[in-house]
């Protein structure tokens, strides 16, 4: 019975739809912005990555996706649209796709700020930064062997798709062209004037920060003050953690990119995003070269010294969780919107022109 009801929703959904499009033109879109979870409710709770885009933006218009994870809400007057995909790469890929081909929005020069958390490598950067990022790297596709039966002079046993051991055919990889989803690159353009545009933004600290960043011994980059840069990221739909693990992040997004990435930041939808974004950009239904990708360090992907990876994932699993993860959300929306208020304010320059540096 409840399967017949979801089906006649479904169909009811599709149904209203049509006839909308049929009698309505679709709302043009200046902007979307992709978070994948929120904590609670969208407002007046402890906010996840959804619920300040909302209340700021004032997404006040809500669009039932029953297809998708959760509803898309909109600020009819600005062209602001705010989707949450759920977390991981099906959800993601899902929710973009339902959103893409949804008749009710025209999405044709839609700018997309994916803008959510994720861990940070201390090599690169510390908990608070901003990252935007350049080059997406699958990390799921792949081979696997358990460590304990791999030839003695392997490095992991966890190695690229169609290949024998870990890094083969190195020289042949084209992150230009990967038939199978393994690294996307963004718009470099479009990156660095959202970089310049927001390089001088005041983040969020606290002294909860400080103290868990002064653990880092050893990595100078960690021990800082949080900032906004550019770097490579991870998406993959494991939850890993720890030095060796992060030792391979290194070297899979070094293999991926031909060594022009450096693994920065660790997530788990961006792959699946652009992935679909990639496939309505091919039926002319979205433009992927307006495609932004800012996320913000909540935690570190790996132990201080002193610590084994497993008590460190507890620690963080426990009591207050991630030190960083509030400052984390208020930083993707302190930088995020300014990008937003930039694409709104200059819309009739930009709905054809892509910004550049």
């Amino acid at each position: 019975m409840r399967y017949f009801a979801n089906a006649i929703l479904a169909l009811s959904f599709f149904a209203s739809a049509g006839h909308c499009a049929e009698t309505t033109p679709p709302i043009e879109i200046k902007a979307v912005v992709v978070a994948m979870f929120e904590i609670g409710e969208d407002e007046g709770d402890k906010a996840g990555e959804f619920q300040l885009w909302k209340k700021n933006q004032n997404l006040s218009t809500r669009y039932a996706l029953p297809h998708g994870h959760h509803d898309i809400f909109v600020n009819e007057d600005t062209g602001v649209m705010g989707i949450v995909t759920g977390m991981g790469i099906a959800r993601a890929s899902a929710a973009i796709t339902a959103l893409g081909l949804d008749p009710r929005f025209d999405l044709t020069h839609a700018y997309w700020l994916v803008a959510g958390i994720a861990g940070m490598d201390p090599a690169d950067g510390t908990i608070g930064s901003a990252v935007w990022t350049d080059y997406v790297v699958d990390g799921d596709l792949a081979h696997q062997i358990d460590a304990r039966e791999i030839p003695s002079d392997w490095k992991t046993g966890y190695f690229p798709l169609f290949t024998h051991s870990p890094y083969a055919n190195a020289a042949s990889v084209n992150p230009e062209k990967a038939p199978n989803g393994e690294v996307y690159i963004l718009n470099a353009s479009l990156r660095d004037w959202a970089y310049n545009l927001t390089k001088d933004t005041a983040l969020p600290n606290t002294p909860a920060m400080d103290k868990l960043r002064a653990t880092y011994t050893g990595y100078p980059k960690a021990l800082a003050a949080p900032t906004i840069m550019t770097g490579s990221h991870l998406s993959a739909s494991t939850f890993w953690h720890g030095a060796l693990l992060n030792d391979w992040a290194n070297d899979w997004v070094e293999y991926w990119t031909q060594n022009k990435g450096n693994f920065v930041t660790s997530g788990m939808e961006d792959s699946a995003t652009l992935q679909a974004l990639t496939y309505l950009d091919n039926a002319k239904l979205v433009d992927k070269n307006r495609v932004l990708i800012l996320r913000t360090a909540s935690n570190f992907t790996m132990q201080p010294a002193g610590l084994t990876a497993a008590k460190n994932l507890e620690l963080e699993s426990s009591g207050e969780g991630y030190a960083a993860l509030q400052s984390a959300v208020e930083a993707a929306y302190a930088v995020g919107s300014v990008v937003i208020e930039e694409i709104t304010t200059n819309w009739d320059t930009v709905k054809t022109d892509i910004p550049v540096k």
